[in-house]
């Protein structure tokens, strides 16, 4: 099953497009969930909520929705993974309050953190929980090139951990001189080569997009294609578009979706639309 979403659902800019007109705050996840089917939980990258909020976060969206929370950087960002083990422990633990709603978790590895590390990324992976689904995102170059890459892929293999896909060609290229929007996400968005390699863990993609909807018809219909076949034999895709302009991501969610579905690809349903959600912001009714 594939699921789409967006890196955040707490987006006021989208009241009046994806959420209805008057739209509080306190309603956006509940609304949200009802027209995409997952989320990356980058919130929890800063902060890790109470269980109070963890239980909310529940309540509040349907039983299919899927969040794909990201380790604290306390875990991710503090020295050698191997030694915050317990802490990451400790939050998994905390973020399986949201039952069958906790989708894979997402560990985002620092620039710094290459291939050189692996001894320590492999004691880490050694000790994360087995039934609990991880995906790894690397940015060093290093892990992008044949003397980092094989020894990584082996290894996430080797422990059933996915490995996360980032296409940033659509922000980056040389031909196209940009603007604040762009130059923002150029400077904040590794530049990596798109390296569709999966392993038996989950697949989770990032797509980055242009803020110029039409530029991303070319990459979008080569994602449609790609996934459509990897579908075929994987049950566990999680897409995620990012834009430079966070008004537009839930556009390009609903244009891939609509590309995934002419190819017949098993899209994931959202629960049950809200009484006054707009009839046109339904992405996968």
């Amino acid at each position: 099953m594939i699921r789409i979403g967006c890196a955040v659902w707490a987006y006021p800019g989208w009241v009046g497009d994806l959420f209805p007109p008057g739209t509080r705050s306190s309603e956006f996840l509940k609304l949200y969930s009802r027209q995409l089917t997952t989320v990356e939980g980058n919130t929890t990258f800063y902060a890790t909520p109470a269980p109070a909020t963890v239980a909310r976060w529940a309540a509040e969206t349907p039983a299919t929705f899927r969040f794909c929370c990201k380790l604290p950087r306390e875990v991710s960002h503090a020295g050698p993974l191997a030694e915050k083990l317990p802490q990451a422990r400790a939050f998994v633990e905390r973020m399986q309050g949201l039952g069958e709603r906790c989708g894979p978790f997402f560990l985002q590895l620092p620039p710094g953190y290459g291939p050189a590390r692996r001894a320590d990324l492999e004691r880490f992976v050694a000790g994360w929980p087995r039934e609990v689904e991880l995906a790894i995102e690397v940015r060093h170059p290093d892990w992008y090139l044949p003397v980092g890459e094989a020894p990584l892929m082996e290894l996430l293999e080797r422990y059933r951990i996915g490995r996360v896909i980032m296409d940033v060609r659509p922000i980056r290229d040389p031909n196209d001189p940009g603007g604040a929007l762009l130059d923002d996400a150029r400077e904040r968005k590794p530049d990596v080569p798109l390296r569709p390699l999966r392993s038996s863990g989950p697949t989770l993609v990032r797509y980055i997009g242009h803020p110029d909807l039409a530029r991303n018809a070319p990459f979008l219909d080569e994602w449609a294609a790609r996934i459509t076949e990897w579908a075929t034999t994987d049950s566990n895709i999680y897409l995620f578009m990012h834009c430079p302009d966070e008004a537009q991501s839930p556009h390009l969610c609903r244009q891939i979706a609509a590309r995934l579905h002419g190819l017949g690809a098993p899209v994931a349903a959202a629960g049950d639309s809200p009484p006054e959600a707009p009839e046109q912001l339904g992405l996968f009714g």
